[in-house]
């Protein structure tokens, strides 16, 4: 069983303790809270050199050095607090950073509400256990044989088939019936190969709609999008030795993760507002009369600065960016705006929480957004960012790669898709 060290201020006073246990238990997972005594306590947080007004926060401090003496023993670690409390989130960062400084254990942050539920956790906590006990998966570098990954995401559905190292075929749709979706996508990644789905050795899935299509398609590989996404990302990079950082700003989350030889080590996921997301650059694509397509190279040409939109919330963004046109700004200049915006609140909510570590890798549908890259960099005071071929298949791949290293034959071909009208669509 996974031991998870839980560091934390402030779970059992708002409830959210037992939808901890409870997302971490679904994954096999057990929640250990690192010991420290209340002289321990005084002795920890002299060390640590941290003023902290709060007793609990003193607390959670202590909890860390423990783990860090190795006072306590943990595969992975846990570390939350109430979004409420300032004093603790700047401890939150301080503690994720003192152990990734001095111990290989995996980390994961977490803000939580007293509204939090498990299922908001899952993701997590699944990942947390992925990265335990799949680490010698997760370290492969190379796909061999005829492998087959499916990325069933919020917004859309993504395929990759490859052979030996080599894409041959990938596949977008949009996601709407997850088992549909992911058969047209097969269709067209399939299309102009030799190959149909008989003879692939192995199918991996990821994404939203895993399960699912896992299940039906009796997949050898599913596995959750953090660590698919963040290994697809560094294997199309060219970057598996050493550290990376991975953006993924998506459709309905943005995902955040630290990679050391191939392997996550920290990540965040989500953000306040979908101001901060795909969807929003959907919506002010729509809104300047353009294709989403041409939306990046229209903010390459804007000014950010023209058309300033200082809003958090999607529909306040929408308004400001209403606005700006009726006072006579371009298109081009809302559009720069729109990608500034994106990427100032992505760095705000969640990129100044990780020490980002070059190279930064941006990935994901809304990477193919030049203007977006490029705002990107600004925030980050012009750092480079690598655009991989390929980087919006990213789950695809991953899973492709990643299931190739299980090396369990299936016969895939027999798999129908009993009662579905796209049944016929299926790759034979």
């Amino acid at each position: 069983m996974v031991k998870i060290a839980q560091i934390s201020c402030g779970t059992d006073y708002s409830g959210v303790q037992k939808e901890i246990e409870k997302a971490a238990s679904t994954f096999g997972a057990e929640i250990t809270i690192p010991e420290a005594d209340l002289d321990y306590i005084d002795e920890a947080y002299h060390k640590f050199g941290f003023n902290a007004a709060s007793s609990s926060v003193r607390l959670m401090i202590a909890r860390a050095m423990s783990l860090v003496e190795g006072k306590s023993d943990a595969d992975a670690v846990f570390i939350a607090s109430c979004f409420r409390c300032a004093e603790a989130a700047l401890v939150r960062n301080e503690v994720r950073r003192f152990i990734q400084q001095n111990t290989n254990l995996p980390v994961v942050t977490y803000s939580f509400t007293e509204r939090t539920k498990a299922d908001e956790l899952f993701i997590r906590m699944e990942a947390l256990s992925t990265i335990v006990a799949r680490k010698s998966l997760l370290a492969r570098e190379k796909q061999e044989g005829l492998t087959l990954g499916i990325d069933s995401g919020s917004t859309t559905t993504k395929v990759a088939l490859m052979e030996n190292d080599k894409i041959l075929g990938t596949g977008w749709v949009p996601t709407t019936d997850v088992i549909a979706s992911a058969n047209e996508a097969m269709e067209q990644a399939f299309e102009g190969s030799e190959y149909k789905l008989d003879d692939v050795d192995g199918i991996g899935v990821t994404g939203y709609g895993r399960i699912t299509i896992g299940k039906h398609f009796d997949a050898g590989l599913i596995q959750e999008e953090l660590s698919v996404n963040s290994k697809g990302a560094v294997y199309l990079a060219g970057h598996q030795k050493g550290e990376a950082t991975v953006l993924d700003i998506g459709g309905m989350d943005n995902k955040v993760i630290t990679v050391n030889d191939g392997i996550p080590d920290n990540f965040t996921m989500g953000g306040i507002c979908a101001g901060a997301s795909g969807r929003f650059l959907e919506i002010t694509a729509r809104r300047l009369g353009v294709d989403i397509t041409e939306l990046g190279p229209l903010a390459l040409k804007g000014n950010f600065q023209k058309a300033l939109l200082n809003s958090y919330c999607i529909v306040f963004g929408i308004q400001d960016l209403v606005t700006s046109l009726a006072a006579g700004e371009t298109k081009q200049d809302v559009a720069a705006a729109a990608c500034y915006s994106v990427a100032e609140q992505v760095y705000e909510q969640q990129l100044q929480e990780i020490d980002v570590r070059e190279p930064l890798i941006q990935v994901g549908g809304t990477s193919l957004i030049g203007g977006l890259v490029k705002a990107v960099s600004t925030v980050l005071g012009g750092m480079d960012v690598i655009v991989p071929e390929n980087s919006s298949h990213i789950g695809a791949v991953g899973s492709a790669l990643l299931v190739s290293g299980i090396g369990e034959k299936k016969d895939f071909g027999a798999k129908k898709l009993s009662g579905d009208s796209n049944a016929s669509r299926m790759p034979r």
